[in-house]
């Protein structure tokens, strides 16, 4: 039930006039005691002997002994004996102590629960940073596998490449060297069938045929003389054209020389060999005119 306004004022008032009533008997009472206790006077009863001076002179005197107090006075009228302790409470005071006592313990609970509310977010504070650091832990554990996954894939990979680059370059070795075998079967067998053509004499007719080429294009020079020998180095392409000429030994003079390479260059193209196996660039002809 709400207290009104109205009512805690009017609490308040009575609750001052019945402390300014009290207060006012107190002092009429003390008041009254004090002006009875000054009208009367007490008087004090003394008994005396009268001596002589003379009868007493060379005696001594005793000390005076002190006089009993007093008694004290009775009051007429005592003044009203007061309560010991502090006055009991009225329905006011006890009605604003009920409503302080509310407060406290309001102020209590509501501090009790502000206590627990942080001690909840706190306990939800440390559960979040603990579920965040093994989120985090979690995560990195995961990049760490991915990162370990992705390094083997690469090495797997580039595995794989080197083998397939060795054995690729095996089966190209391989096939050089196959090549190179075939190649040799072939030279050895151009060889061994060009030695047998040579031995059957289509050589020798074939550079025959060639010196009685060269031959029919000279034009003797005047200064030749009978006994001319001359070694010639003659270089031709495949279908027998003359790319050069060259003397070894030779026993005519410049103008027997020049008629020479003028004849070998007419001659040109030579004849072609009767076998291709005898097909040579470099030719070593013998020019040996008759005379």
């Amino acid at each position: 039930m709400t207290e009104r306004r109205s009512d805690r004022w009017l609490s308040i008032v009575l609750s001052v006039l019945l402390h300014g009533a009290l207060a006012g008997a107190l002092v009429w009472g003390w008041w009254t005691y004090h002006q009875r206790t000054q009208a009367v006077t007490p008087t004090l009863a003394i008994e005396a002997t009268v001596v002589d001076s003379k009868s007493v002179k060379g005696a001594t005197t005793p000390a005076p002994q002190p006089l009993p107090p007093p008694p004290p006075p009775e009051p007429v009228n005592p003044p009203p004996v007061e309560p010991e302790g502090p006055p009991e409470p009225n329905a006011d005071e006890l009605a604003q102590r009920a409503q302080q006592q509310k407060e406290q313990e309001e102020a209590k609970e509501k501090a009790a629960q502000e206590a627990a509310a942080k001690q909840q977010e706190e306990q939800q504070r440390q559960a979040q940073e603990k579920a965040d650091a093994e989120r985090k832990a979690k995560e990195e554990a995961a990049k760490q596998e991915a990162a370990r996954k992705a390094e083997e894939a690469r090495l797997a990979a580039q595995k794989k490449l080197e083998d397939e680059k060795r054995k690729a370059q095996e089966a190209q070795e391989a096939k050089e060297l196959a090549q190179n075998e075939a190649d040799l079967k072939r030279s050895m067998a151009a060889e061994e069938h060009a030695n047998a053509v040579r031995s059957s004499g289509a050589l020798a007719s074939w550079e025959a045929q060639i010196t009685q080429r060269i031959e029919r294009n000279w034009n003797r020079p005047p200064s030749a003389r009978a006994g001319i020998v001359c070694e010639l180095d003659v270089t031709q392409v495949p279908g027998g054209e003359v790319t050069h000429v060259a003397f070894g030994t030779c026993n005519g003079d410049q103008a027997v020389r020049e008629s020479i390479e003028a004849a070998v260059y007419r001659a040109s193209p030579l004849p072609p060999p009767p076998d291709p196996s005898l097909f040579e660039r470099e030719l070593q002809i013998t020019f040996r005119p008759a005379d």
